[in-house]
């Protein structure tokens, strides 16, 4: 088949877990013989940039290089350049809902669309009242012009399906597996193996990384966490979290790191991965962590509960976050064999090979004509703004209700066979 992938900033994946996912899918999907062509966005540099990778074709596009406009611009020109190909596609997959208002561009061209959802980004503290509008009705048109849409977690199809009446089709992304890595770059943060915790995200109010350097202030942990990330438009939310880090000599803004091989060993070698995304899906960074074999600490909400499991360590306040790197620290043999049994469940449910097969049968599916789109008409059910504090909401358990349990004398959350 030949196969687009349109709405991201493109390959090689040096951003964030939409890149990844389209570079780990795209490459297997042409090992498996298909002809993929990815959208990149220009390099803002200006350097020179690559015709193919992974043997996927590339084609780059501008973009109007601001907050509300970058994504949406880059997305009409791709979604444009497609329709106007000479031989149509077989399928697009368009991520991020945002874009589907260019859905009817590849229907024009009987273009079958399958359309990633994602999270729900009308709740980032970054957009304004018009953005989050603008994302609400994204949602609706998604759910009304694509011929698929895809979930990458349990939670976002619950949404989709109360919300709207709508069906998902359920596709997680891959962890790699690393073992055995070895510990030479962390010379380069002065860092020792274990000896340091390590946090890795976008500075987004809903990443919580604001809480997590006040926590570390006013815990008794003893290591210093490493806070691994940056963001072009959050100016004030930086400085916020600055100021907490230049006050505690614990905490270590690096900035973003883009040198794989670093990136890898922190998330294998740390004590703990510190996670505090809260409204996305299945998110990347957590399945990298588990992959690495580390301890995770996370928010308690659904989305990480769900990709956890029991092996999974929660907060949800300053308060219980402190407790659990102290606790971490004090019993460094349980956090390893709990980092030992998120590698296990990284390697069993997350795998990209399984991953590209759920993309390849979707499409498939496609081009041999299903579709979804009568469904439902994209009206929501619920005029409320329902779904952020259900799907936010954890599972239940421990950690629920703000406190850490004795990890060690209850065993719970890991059914005691963990904390034996």
């Amino acid at each position: 088949m030949k196969i687009a992938m349109v709405g991201t900033r493109g390959v090689p994946a040096r951003y964030g877990g939409f890149e990844t996912a389209v570079e780990e899918i795209g490459s297997r999907l042409v090992e498996r013989g298909h002809e993929v062509t990815v959208y990149c966005r220009r390099p803002a540099d200006g350097s020179p940039a690559p015709a193919e990778h992974l043997g996927m074709r590339l084609v780059h596009l501008p973009a109007l290089r601001t907050k509300v406009l970058e994504t949406l611009t880059h997305t009409a020109l791709s979604s444009a350049h497609v329709a106007l190909q000479r031989r149509a596609h077989d399928v697009a997959f368009v991520f991020n809902s945002a874009n589907s208002p260019f859905v009817p561009l590849f229907r024009a061209r009987r273009i079958p669309v399958a359309v990633h959802v994602d999270g729900l980004e009308w709740r980032r503290a970054k957009w304004g009242g018009a953005g989050r509008n603008y994302y609400r009705m994204a949602e609706s048109l998604a759910v009304r012009w694509g011929d698929a849409l895809i979930a990458d977690a349990e939670g976002i199809s619950d949404y989709y399906r109360d919300e709207f009446g709508a069906s998902t089709t359920g596709i997680s992304y891959g962890a790699p597996v690393l073992r055995d890595l070895p510990t030479d770059r962390l010379h380069q943060l002065d860092l020792e193996p274990g000896g340091f915790h390590v946090v890795v995200a976008r500075f987004e109010p809903e990443n919580h990384v604001d809480l997590v350097v006040r926590a570390v202030r006013a815990s008794n942990a003893l290591l210093p966490v490493v806070v691994v990330g940056s963001a072009p438009y959050a100016d004030a939310y930086t400085n916020a979290i600055r100021e907490v880090a230049d006050s505690d000599a614990r905490i270590r803004l690096v900035g973003a790191v883009w040198d794989q091989d670093l990136l890898n060993q922190l998330y294998a070698h740390a004590a703990s991965y510190i996670h505090g995304h809260s409204i996305g899906g299945t998110n990347p960074s957590l399945l990298r962590a588990m992959g690495a074999g580390a301890a995770v600490v996370a928010l308690d909400v659904r989305f990480n509960r769900q990709v956890l499991g029991p092996a999974g360590m929660f907060f949800s306040d300053e308060e219980s976050l402190g407790n659990a790197l102290v606790t971490v620290e004090r019993h460094p043999d349980l956090s390893r064999r709990l980092g030992q049994a998120l590698q296990q469940r990284a390697a069993t449910e997350y795998r990209w090979d399984d991953v590209t097969t759920g993309y390849e049968q979707l499409a498939e599916r496609l081009a041999a004509g299903d579709t979804r789109r009568k469904e439902t008409s994209g009206k929501r059910r619920n005029a409320d703004q329902w779904g952020y504090e259900r799907v936010l909401a954890p599972i239940g358990g421990s950690g629920s209700d703000g406190e850490l349990p004795d990890l060690v004398s209850t065993g719970t959350p890991w059914q005691g066979e963990l904390a034996s």
